[in-house]
C-alpha cells in the first residue's frame, strides 16, 4: 500500500489532557518526539494504523529504537505511557494506534477512490454502448422516423440502466461498511477473517443492521469479541430475527414473559379447598393438637 505523505494533526493537540499529563513527566520531550515519530511511521506504513513490517513482521521495541533513534529504555517507557493513556493498544505483540483511519479520514478517502474507479469503469461501459448506439443510428440513417425513436429509447434506457447499476454498487458498498467500521472503531481492527465471519451472516439473510444490533449487545454484556457476536448471530438465524423489527419484537416477548414470572413470583400462595382459606395456627395451637392426636390431651 503506498505511504501517505501527510498526516492530520489538531492545532490544539498540546492542550489534550493526555499530552499534559505527559509533560509533566521528566522524559516529556523523548516521549513526545516518540509519539510524533510513531504518528509519521504510521502515515508512512499506511496500514491503518497497524505497525507491522512488509505485512509479515511486527515492530518490536529494538526495532522502533532503531528506527526513531532512541534508547530502548526510553522507547519501552513511551509505550507504556501510550498504552496507559489509550493511545495505543497491543494486540496480540502487535502495537496498533486505535481508530487510525477515522481519525485521518483514510476510510473516505479510500471509499472515494474506489468509487471514482467503478464509476469511471461505468462512465467507459456507457460511452462504449452510446458509442455503438450511435453507429447504428448512422447505419439506418435512412429508414423510417419509427426507429429512430425505438434507437433513441433504448439509449436512454442504457444509461438508466448504469446509473440504477452505480447507485447499487454504492449503497451495497455504504451498507457493508457500516458493521464493519463500527467493529473497528469500538473492538478493535478488524482482520480479514472476522470480516467474512460478519459478511457471512449477511450471505444467509440478516440485515446488516442487525448484524451492528448485535456487536452492540457484545458491548453491553461487556463481551468485545468475535466468538460472543458469534453467538448472538447464530441465535438469530436459528431463530429467523433476521430483520430489527423481528429482534425488537422478541425482546418485547421476552421482557413481557419475564415480568410475568416475577408477578407469578410475588402473588401470595394459600393453600384452599373449596374456596375454603387455611387456618393460621399459633405455635401453642400446634403443640395442643399434637398432645390431642398422641393421646396425651383429651
Amino acid at each position: 500500500m503506498a505511504e501517505v505523505k501527510w498526516i492530520k494533526i489538531v492545532t490544539d493537540i498540546f492542550d489534550d489532557e493526555k499530552i499534559l499529563l505527559i509533560e509533566s513527566m521528566p522524559e516529556a520531550d523523548a516521549i513526545i518526539v516518540i509519539w510524533f515519530k510513531l504518528l509519521c511511521l504510521a502515515g508512512k506504513n499506511n496500514n491503518k494504523g497497524v505497525f507491522i513490517l512488509n505485512d509479515t513482521i511486527a515492530y518490536t521495541d529494538e526495532m522502533l529504537g532503531t528506527i526513531f533513534r532512541r534508547s530502548l529504555n526510553t522507547v519501552r517507557l513511551a509505550l507504556k505511557v501510550f498504552q496507559r493513556y489509550g493511545m495505543i493498544e497491543i494486540i496480540n505483540g502487535v502495537v496498533t494506534i486505535p481508530n487510525w483511519s477515522k481519525h485521518q479520514t483514510l476510510d473516505q478517502i479510500d471509499a472515494k477512490r474506489e468509487y471514482q474507479r467503478q464509476y469511471m469503469a461505468r462512465k467507459r461501459k456507457e460511452q462504449k454502448l452510446l458509442a455503438k448506439c450511435e453507429s447504428n443510428s448512422k447505419s439506418n440513417s435512412e429508414s423510417n422516423s419509427e426507429d429512430n425513436r425505438e434507437t433513441n429509447v433504448r439509449t436512454i434506457e442504457v444509461e438508466e440502466e448504469i446509473e440504477e447499476e452505480i447507485d447499487n454498487t454504492t449503497a451495497t458498498t455504504k451498507k457493508d461498511k457500516n458493521y464493519m467500521e463500527f467493529f473497528s472503531e469500538n473492538f478493535y481492527i478488524i482482520t480479514p477473517f472476522e470480516n467474512e465471519i460478519l459478511k457471512s451472516y449477511e450471505s444467509n439473510g440478516i440485515n446488516p443492521e442487525v448484524i451492528t444490533l448485535a456487536l452492540k449487545q457484545a458491548i453491553e454484556n461487556n463481551k468485545k469479541n468475535i466468538g460472543y457476536v458469534k453467538k448472538i448471530l447464530d441465535r438469530f438465524l436459528k431463530e429467523n430475527l433476521f430483520t430489527i423489527e423481528a429482534v425488537i419484537s422478541d425482546k418485547e416477548k421476552f421482557e413481557k414473559n419475564k415480568k410475568g414470572i416475577k408477578s407469578y413470583k410475588k402473588q401470595d400462595k394459600i393453600s384452599t379447598f373449596n374456596n375454603y382459606k387455611q387456618r393460621d395456627y399459633s405455635s401453642s395451637d400446634l403443640k395442643r393438637l399434637e398432645e390431642q392426636l398422641l393421646g396425651w390431651r383429651k
